[in-house]
């Protein structure tokens, strides 16, 4: 049996609530030391990326960065090659996560440009793609909010800021 547990008095998804919390419990138990960061000197909102370097949303995400930093948006990055354990893309994610400058190799991959780093068999790139499995990620970008709430797809700079806006803005009372 699957379903979704709601809240016929407030409407409310109390499923989706719980997804919430556990994805911000995990996150919140995920090392930063093991993200890519691009981030503003200020910021406001922090988002965390599930990516993969092959995929076109996400390359289209990157060379946005510093539009959502402008923004006051926060990125912190984590690999979710979708193909997999073994293959290209993962090995790829590999070579950025265990470059000396992630940020500068990541930018790079994300241009089709090859990485030059050492072959290394880092355990990041398994722990983010399990935790991107457990959330139920289907592809990628994956943008997870500070609430917990998963994004599945890529949003633009200004629609991402306004949705991210909107989300935080308190709820309005009906007066009927």
């Amino acid at each position: 049996l699957q379903a979704e547990i709601i809240d016929r008095a407030s409407n409310a998804n109390l499923t989706e609530a719980r997804r919430e919390g556990l994805r911000r419990e995990v996150l919140a138990s995920v090392s930063e030391s093991s993200m890519i960061i691009f981030a503003p000197a200020k910021y406001t909102d922090t988002i965390t990326v599930f990516t993969d370097i092959d995929c076109g949303y996400c390359q289209k995400l990157h060379r946005e960065i510093a539009d959502y930093n402008a923004r006051g948006i926060r990125v912190r990055y984590m690999a979710f090659p979708r193909a997999g354990p073994g293959q290209p893309s993962w090995k790829d994610a590999e070579k950025v996560w265990c470059s000396a400058d992630r940020r500068t190799a990541l930018t790079k991959a994300k241009r089709g440009e090859k990485i030059a780093a050492p072959d290394c068999k880092t355990g990041i790139i398994a722990q983010h793609f399990n935790i991107g499995r457990d959330f139920g990620l289907q592809g990628t970008p994956g943008i997870v909010l500070e609430s917990g709430e998963l994004i599945g797809g890529y949003l633009a700079p200004a629609e991402l800021a306004s949705y991210i806006a909107e989300a935080k803005a308190p709820a309005k009372v009906s007066m009927r």
